[in-house]
């Protein structure tokens, strides 16, 4: 007699799953820290002030962020940096409320406290920044692995 061929069955212990890398909580902190750029730069008169002031300190920031995640291979760079946005603008905020004559709002007729509805639309901006940002150090990530 032949024996029947019984289709293989299933493992009954579940198959590991990919594990994805968490993410580097220590990195979004210190990378969002340099929102303190802002009142240092403000105190210090460094910079000066207006726009070339807040262009080079937007150049910094993204310079570093894009260095030290597409350089470093942080894992997931675009998430990583997206929180990094978020907190990074969290902590503006804070400081804007704080410390308003650094902000801006504290002048001559001011209120000296950041308007409440600037608030969601500043931590949208800083998230969406961070998510380029993220994007970039993906591709340098990318870009360096082709290389080696």
């Amino acid at each position: 007699m032949t024996s029947q061929q019984l289709p293989p069955q299933p493992s009954s212990r579940p198959q590991p799953t990919p594990k994805t890398p968490a993410v580097p909580w220590a990195v979004v902190a210190g990378l969002s820290a340099l929102a303190l750029l802002w009142p240092l730069t403000g105190l210090t008169g460094v910079l000066g002030t207006g726009a070339p002031r807040a262009f080079v300190i937007l150049g910094i920031t993204a310079a570093v962020w894009i260095g030290v995640v597409g350089l470093g291979r942080v894992p997931r760079p675009v998430l990583t940096l997206t929180l990094t946005g978020l907190a990074y603008g969290v902590v503006g905020v804070a400081l804007s409320q704080l410390v308003p004559v650094l902000a801006g709002f504290g002048g001559p007729g001011g209120s000296g406290v950041e308007p409440a509805w600037t608030i969601i639309p500043a931590l949208l901006v800083d998230t969406l920044v961070g998510l380029l940002a993220g994007l970039v150090a993906a591709g340098v990530q990318r870009l360096l692995g082709a290389v080696r």
